[in-house]
């Protein structure tokens, strides 16, 4: 892929290396990097920071960012033998910019290493004076000649090999392994460490018309895995909002386990529906297949202004969204509730790399407590005889199938409805509750639990 040392071209069409100075794309790997460590998510980061590069430094500083998260603690462990001291003394900015340059020289062959380097040093010079660049130097220059005899350190206990080679959090890979054993958990992590594809979901037309739209634009297609009608898109696409389809509407962006979750609600036709954690509004659109109405909700506007984006593309009048607090749901008694509820994300890891090193295992409390609160708000707004479906993109099971045991240990008048037969794949059932793993079924992670409340 040509990337962001391939700004400039002669006259005769030939890339040329810029010179002097810093790429625009790397000095916005830069500062989202300090946005993260500030507290900012990576997804919005990466778009303010992104958004006056053109489309191919966009994708080449993606691949930077992501790709270096994604193999932080490996690109640690190798920076650290390098430094004199160790890592543990540098300014964290300046950390960030060596993980950025170890990361280009090792793992991006589309950049010349004289660039990763050169780059590197005149970003910390920039960043941190004279003495930051000579570091930045020496070290990624030992890193460069000794790549093909670079070792992390031997770790004889497997959760420790594990957590440093697959990059995640130790804490978090011992709960897995607990869980899972480690055969199954290294698959988790390898599925964490893969770039998510890009898959849609055809609206207003049936899957085969779609199909065939995105091949005349020249994009390969495949089905996409356990959830019917979803399409991988297989080629790469400089932009999804100047495809024709999408600008007429015809289809949205939705990952087959969160599609697998809609499907597995089964909402009655002609049904109304709440869907009380709607941003970005990909479930609502699905629930909106069914039923005669979708009350689509969230905290704040700035999350539910997506929504309404996606409904008015989409055109879908049935739609309606509003702000509201899901804790004090501002909506009489409806047939369906949808409750995603916020969580860890520790399903969704290979789209959010960030999250691993942001959460901390006191997250599980705090959020576990959210939802509980969340999930009896919720069940008092389905009619008697009515659905409360409750889904997270979470694996973990003090916010999956513990919440759901409370809670119908709590209110005896409900129990969980499975589905019908049919209507999602046996493989991602477990005792009547959805059970989707990124290890097993290739997709995101998901839980959900269908509740019925009782007619009394």
């Amino acid at each position: 892929m040509p990337g962001a040392d391939q700004d400039h071209r002669s006259p005769g069409g030939v890339a040329v290396q810029r010179v002097g100075g810093v790429t625009d794309a790397r000095v916005a790997a830069a500062e989202i990097c300090a946005d993260l460590r500030k507290g900012e998510l990576l997804d919005p980061a990466f778009d303010r920071r992104t958004a006056r590069l053109d489309a191919r430094d966009r994708r080449w500083t993606r691949e930077l960012v992501y790709g270096m998260l994604r193999r932080r603690a490996r690109l640690d462990a190798l920076l650290d033998a390098r430094i004199r001291g160790g890592a543990v003394r540098l300014d964290n900015d300046l950390l960030d910019l060596l993980r950025l340059g170890g990361a280009q020289l090792l793992y991006m062959e589309s950049v010349p290493p004289y660039a990763a380097i050169a780059q590197t040093v005149e970003l910390a010079k920039r960043r941190h004076g004279m003495g930051a660049s000579k570091l930045a130097n020496a070290v990624l220059r030992r890193l460069d000649r000794e790549r093909d005899a670079l070792v992390v350190p031997a770790l004889a206990d497997p959760v420790d090999k594990l957590a440093l080679e697959m990059s995640h959090p130790r804490w978090l890979v011992a709960r897995w392994v607990e869980r899972w054993g480690i055969p199954d958990t290294q698959r988790l992590l390898e599925a964490n460490n893969r770039e998510a594809p890009l898959v849609v979901r055809p609206y207003h037309v049936v899957r085969e018309q779609l199909e065939a739209m995105l091949e005349s634009a020249g994009i390969h297609v495949e089905d996409a895995p356990l959830a019917r009608d979803s399409i991988e898109l297989r080629s790469a696409v400089s932009s999804l909002t100047e495809l024709g389809p999408f600008r007429q509407g015809l289809f949205h962006l939705q990952d087959p386990a969160s599609t697998l979750v809609t499907q597995y609600a089964c909402v009655p036709t002609g049904a109304t529906v709440a869907d009380l954690c709607a941003a970005p509004g990909g479930k609502s659109v699905e629930l909106s297949r069914n039923a005669s109405r979708v009350f689509a909700s969230d905290l704040a506007f700035t999350r539910i202004h997506r929504v309404v984006e996606n409904a008015r593309r989409l055109e879908i009048p049935t739609m309606h969204a509003y702000v509201a607090d899901a804790r004090s749901p501002a909506i009489r008694p409806v047939d369906m509730v949808l409750l995603d509820a916020p969580c860890t994300g520790t399903g969704t890891f290979r789209r959010h790399p960030d999250a691993r090193w942001r959460l901390k295992i006191s997250d599980l409390a705090v959020m576990s407590t959210i939802q509980r609160a969340l999930l009896r708000s919720a069940a008092t707004v389905v009619k008697p005889g009515g659905l409360l479906v409750y889904s997270t993109c979470s694996l973990e099971p003090e916010e999956n199938d513990e919440q759901i045991d409370r809670f119908l240990t709590e209110h005896p008048g409900w129990r969980v409805d499975a589905p019908p037969e049919g209507t999602v794949a046996a493989a991602v059932l477990d005792a009547g509750r959805l059970r989707v793993l990124p290890q097993r079924h290739g997709t995101d992670g998901a839980f959900a639990a269908r509740l019925r409340r009782g007619t009394e």
